[in-house]
């Protein structure tokens, strides 16, 4: 007999006021809630999505007595669900900020958070360079937490393009890995589908990517199509464009190990040194 969950994923367009973020949050886990959810993933920066770093410094709170962690617990616990906040800014001691991930439990207890690891730093030919790490101190632990029936990875929006990230979560355990984000609409159309198709086929794990969708207050146009992808790379559910939404589906957990059976990756990768350039072509010429 398969062994089935069912996860929602909240499809935003965040805003700069914390309470219409939250209000709206509120509304979408009552509904996945009535729509069988047990488990509830809303995108990166749910809470503000800021216009710049002083927007940022007037809206972040420091971890300690946050006042939207404290609101998230009592949805989490109102509803009985695993709530999991894509990612939300945290105000930092040393004037930056943590894009944080947190796990609510259905008590309200944080069960898991998990920092951004990877940061856009870029230097654009025609454009303004930019430099997240400059506003944002990034992550250093991978995180995998127990959410019986299944075990979750954690990623944030630019960590999908970081493969190795994604095969330690799947190596460590995790069968679901979740991956909110605020993609931009030129890389969405460009990226966005393949990216969380290939990181689903490599890991043998579903990805639910819960995304920002739309005109936001801040100027930003996100992509939106919040996806779930199955453990051998099908796309299972997607939101309809970039309006707001909800996207609620069935997971059969019996997948994972069937993908992973029938194309066993992750248990036939092996070590392997890098020899410098050139080295082996003198070895095969006798030198």
């Amino acid at each position: 007999m398969s062994q089935t969950t069912t996860v929602a994923l909240v499809q935003m367009n965040s805003g700069l006021e914390a309470r219409d973020n939250l209000a709206e949050i509120e509304t979408r886990v009552a509904e996945a809630r009535l729509a069988g959810a047990t488990y509830v993933l809303t995108p990166e920066m749910s809470v503000v999505f800021a216009r710049n770093r002083a927007g940022l410094q007037a809206a972040a709170e420091p971890w300690e007595n946050n006042g939207a962690i404290a609101r998230l617990a009592g949805i989490a616990r109102a509803h009985g669900v695993f709530l999991h906040i894509g990612s939300l800014a945290v105000a930092l001691e040393d004037g930056r900020f943590a894009n944080r991930s947190v796990l609510f439990d259905p008590q309200g207890a944080i069960v898991s958070r998990y920092d951004k690891i990877h940061l856009f730093d870029a230097d654009i030919d025609g454009a303004n360079g930019y430099r997240e790490s400059a506003t944002y101190a990034g992550g250093e632990t991978a995180v995998v937490a127990d959410i019986a029936p299944f075990m979750l990875g954690l990623s944030i929006c630019y960590d999908v393009r970081f493969p190795v990230l994604y095969r330690a979560l799947a190596e460590a355990g995790a069968q679901v890995i979740a991956v909110p984000s605020a993609f931009t609409v030129p890389t969405g159309e460009a990226h966005w589908q393949v990216l969380l198709r290939a990181r689903a086929i490599e890991t043998g794990c579903f990805i639910l990517a819960a995304a920002q969708g739309g005109s936001h207050e801040n100027g930003r146009a996100t992509y939106g199509h919040s996806l779930v992808v199955s453990p051998w790379g099908e796309v299972i559910a997607e939101a309809d464009g970039a309006e707001p939404g909800l996207v609620v589906v069935a997971l059969d957990l019996d997948a994972v190990a069937g993908a992973r059976q029938r194309v066993p990756a992750l248990a036939n990768g092996r070590p392997f040194t890098l020899a410098p350039f050139g080295s082996d072509l003198k070895t095969q010429a006798g030198n």
